[in-house]
């Protein structure tokens, strides 16, 4: 009883709290119309860039990028619940090796990339196409801009996609250690933090050392990254040892994510709702 009536207690503090002028509600702290914005000119940079390149590219529209975005742990006829209890977060579970354009399942990339830029690919050679997204993402074929602005980590992007973020975002916001600063804001309230250590405890005694749920992801990419040579090992080319190391991982996966995805939805979500409203109560959007 005690961690809830501090949870859920109005907060002196945070009855004073205001989210500072400018801070949105989007990803990056950006306003509705400022992600769009961002997204249509990152999109028409990497068309630029890639043409430069030799290759064709369409600038996918805010909502085909959106879609991408809107596609992570999402399947048809799946609630998240259900997504998360069979897939975990979908890093490792629908790991193939395939390059996004010409996976047939769940690939929130494939969608951001939009459809048509997906038959330009797939028209190309084998050799063609290696060449293709070697420009169009660099080393890591899973990080394209929709999926690396779902998960608020341009760090990983590459090629003619991180060329054009350098030219729509600030230097700070494209390092892995950049952190969305109205979630910042948020864990600073007493409230959150009570949360977050109820959390972590919960999470410890499953086995699970994180300190936050936003740390899981990011540590489920490196280790897939480390055991799959940066996303390129097939999983039809991997040896025994490999195709058991990874079965281990998407396991790991699976379990940590229906727990802290439970401790999220009952404990985090809804104080941090109540902190957002409070933030943004008399803000105009």
């Amino acid at each position: 009883m005690g961690l809830f009536a501090v949870l859920f207690a109005p907060a002196i503090a945070a009855a004073q709290a205001q989210a500072p002028k400018g801070l949105g509600t989007e990803e990056f702290g950006m306003s509705p119309r400022e992600l769009v914005q961002a997204i249509e000119k990152t999109e028409g940079l990497i068309a630029q860039c890639m043409r430069e390149q030799g290759f064709q590219y369409i600038a996918a529209d805010h909502n085909t990028v959106r879609a991408g975005m809107s596609a992570d742990k999402r399947l048809p006829g799946l609630s998240e619940e259900e997504f998360v209890s069979r897939y975990g977060f979908g890093v490792s579970t629908f790991y193939t090796g395939l390059p996004p354009q010409l996976s047939t399942g769940y690939s929130p990339a494939r969608v951001g990339l939009g459809e048509r830029n997906v038959q330009i690919f797939r028209k190309l050679s084998p050799a063609d196409q290696v060449a293709y997204n070697r420009a169009l993402l660099g080393d890591d074929l899973s990080s394209t801009f929709a999926v690396a602005l779902e998960i608020e980590d341009l760090s990983r992007t590459g090629g003619c996609t991180r060329k054009a973020l350098t030219e729509t975002f600030k230097p700070d916001q494209l390092k892995a250690s950049h952190y969305n600063p109205q979630d910042a804001l948020i864990n600073k309230d007493p409230r959150m933090k009570a949360a977050l250590g109820f959390w972590q405890r919960e999470m410890k005694k499953a086995g699970f050392e994180y300190g936050h749920p936003d740390e899981i992801e990011p540590d489920l990419r490196n280790r897939l990254s480390t055991l799959t040579e940066g996303g390129k090992l097939l999983v039809s080319k991997m040896s025994q040892d490999q195709k058991a190391a990874l079965r281990k991982l998407q396991d790991y996966e699976r379990l940590v994510a229906a727990k802290s995805h439970k401790m999220q939805e009952e404990v985090l979500t809804p104080v941090e709702e109540k902190i957002q409203e409070e933030l943004f109560s008399r803000k105009v959007q």
